[in-house]
């Protein structure tokens, strides 16, 4: 019997982030931590989470798997990380949703077959 597609959570580390006047700008590294550590606790119906970072917050998480978030570092734009992730999740029959506010890359992965939602969306799940 087949297993059923995994659920796979794909996150704009950076869009999230963002969406909260907290302070992240004096310290990417900090709120990128701080995001990891919810993703880490909240009660989600998601098999994996991916956490892409970019620039200054890639310092606040290191790259791997801790349980179920995995961490990936871009070398370049984010968003093109994303949306290769996205791209390989599909194709390995999982079902993706992509949390960001980006309405170009929400589009991107749409087309790829995700399901793209608002960082807000998020928030609240957590």
């Amino acid at each position: 019997m087949a297993e059923p597609p995994r659920r796979v959570l794909v996150v704009d580390a950076a869009n999230v982030v963002g969406t909260r006047p907290d302070g992240w700008w004096n310290d990417r590294a900090g709120a990128a931590r701080r995001l990891h550590d919810q993703l880490m606790v909240g009660d989600t119906a998601y098999d994996e989470i991916v956490l892409v970072l970019e620039g200054k917050a890639k310092g606040g998480v290191r790259a791997g798997r801790d349980a179920h978030v995995r961490t990936v570092h871009a070398k370049g734009a984010g968003d093109d990380r994303i949306v290769s992730e996205t791209r390989d999740a599909i194709a390995a029959g999982h079902q993706v949703t992509v949390i960001t506010a980006d309405r170009m890359l929400q589009g991107l992965v749409q087309g790829a077959g995700a399901m793209a939602m608002s960082p807000s969306w998020l928030l609240d799940q957590l």
